[in-house]
C-alpha cells in the first residue's frame, strides 16, 4: 500500500527519536499571506557564511511559499509552547495558525514575538532529500533571549531541561 510506513521506517523513527532536538516554527510569507509549520529538522550549517538548514516534507503547504518568496524564518520555541507547536503542526488554515500567536514581520517574513530565538533567512539553496526538500538559508537577521528555556522533542514527545543540570563552562 502506497504511503504506509514499513517496519524499518518505524524502527528508524524510534531510533532517531533518541536524538533530542529543539522545536521550531518555520514561517514564510507570500502573495496569499503567511504560512508556517512546526519542525525539529533544523540545524546550524556554517559560520562563514552563516547558514542554517531546514528540512521540509515535500507535501508541506509552507514549502511552496518558501520556494516562491525565497525567504523564511526559524522561530525556536520555548518550554511551555507545546500548544503553539501543535497549532503549527496541524492542518489548520494559515490565518488560524497566525491568529494563535502575536508576531511581527522582519525582512518580509513573520517572526513570532515570544520566540526563544529567531533567524530570518534568504534561501541560499534548495536540495532534494528523499521525501523532503532541504532548504539552506543564509541568515540575514537573528536574536535570542539569553534567559529562556527551550522546548525539546525526545522519543516522540515534548521534553524540558532543568538549567541547573547544565554543565558549567
Amino acid at each position: 500500500m502506497a504511503g504506509s510506513v514499513t517496519d524499518v521506517q518505524r524502527d528508524y523513527r524510534a531510533s532517531i527519536g533518541h536524538f533530542a532536538t529543539g522545536v521550531a516554527v518555520v514561517t514564510a510569507s507570500g502573495p496569499d499571506g503567511h504560512a508556517g509549520m512546526t519542525t525539529n529538522a533544523v540545524s546550524s550549517l556554517s559560520l562563514d557564511p552563516i547558514l542554517l538548514l531546514v528540512c521540509f516534507d515535500n507535501t508541506s503547504r509552507t514549502l511552496p511559499v518558501v520556494r516562491a518568496s525565497r525567504r523564511f524564518a526559524v522561530n525556536v520555541l520555548r518550554a511551555g509552547d507545546e500548544e503553539l507547536a501543535a497549532v503549527f503542526a496541524s492542518k489548520r488554515v494559515p490565518e488560524e495558525k497566525f491568529a494563535a500567536v502575536t508576531h511581527n514581520v522582519d525582512h518580509g517574513v513573520p517572526v513570532l514575538d515570544d520566540a526563544l530565538a529567531w533567524f530570518v533567512c534568504d534561501v541560499h539553496e534548495l536540495l532534494p532529500g528523499g521525501d523532503h526538500t532541504i532548504a539552506v538559508g543564509r541568515v540575514e537577521r537573528f536574536d535570542h533571549d539569553p534567559a529562556g528555556e527551550p522546548l525539546l522533542w525526545f522519543r516522540g514527545g515534548y521534553a524540558h531541561i532543568d538549567p541547573s543540570d547544565l554543565a558549567q563552562r
